[in-house]
């Protein structure tokens, strides 16, 4: 019973991803120019890039206590947060770019935001050779926090802030209205909200078990 009350939230996690699954492929959804059933791609490829967001800024956070208490599970959570959010980027970059075939009629456009998401994955892919190169685990650590203090601000201006300042094909950027502005089912709603809170917690589960791992690794080794 206690086991029970402990994992509610993985329980949820479960559910949420398989409401979202089955809901996104059978429920009705609008009709709109272009985009037709590919609009559907919105209840997987947006949230993993909700999630990679989510992941990126809890990574800083555990920077931050690394930095001001510099204890190694610390440490652990900010890698591995950001090794799971670079996960769900390269799940949005893949969604992404089959939506793109069947909308844009091409895998990869010179997109202001395709671009930007690219770079964003390569900060961070960065990061984790960064923290690889070093052998001594404190110093390691240290820098890698470091590091992350300046990744993810540069990550959320070239994602979020520079493509609506520039033509971009994306909704809601260079001056495209957004989804919200122009889909007029508001059943969508229904699935989406799920859909982004699912793909956080599971996010955030990968991680806890990786993290996990880890510990149990370091206590063998000490």
């Amino acid at each position: 019973m206690l086991n029970t009350k402990i994992n509610w939230w993985k329980y949820l996690t479960i559910a949420l991803v398989i409401y979202t699954v089955v809901a996104g492929l059978l429920t009705e959804v609008p009709r709109l120019p272009i985009l037709n059933e590919t609009i559907r791609n919105l209840y997987f490829h947006v949230p993993m890039w909700f999630c990679m967001t989510v992941l990126l800024l809890i990574s800083v956070i555990y920077s931050i206590l690394y930095l001001v208490k510099p204890e190694i599970k610390n440490d652990f959570y900010a890698v591995e947060t950001a090794n799971t959010g670079i996960f769900f980027g390269i799940l949005g970059l893949i969604t992404g770019s089959i939506w793109a075939k069947y909308t844009w009629g091409t895998f990869w456009t010179s997109d202001p935001k395709l671009n930007a998401a690219a770079i964003g994955e390569l900060i961070y892919i960065a990061y984790i050779i960064l923290r690889g190169s070093f052998q001594d685990e404190q110093q390691r650590a240290r820098i890698g926090a470091v590091y992350n203090l300046f990744a993810f601000p540069i990550f959320i201006s070239i994602i979020y802030i520079i493509p609506r300042l520039t033509d971009s094909l994306h909704p809601g950027n260079g001056g495209n209205p957004a989804f919200s502005q122009y889909d007029l089912d508001s059943r969508m709603r229904l699935v989406f909200y799920p859909a982004v809170a699912g793909f956080i917690l599971l996010g955030v589960w990968f991680t806890s078990l990786r993290v996990r791992l880890r510990m149990i690794e370091y206590q063998i080794e000490q």
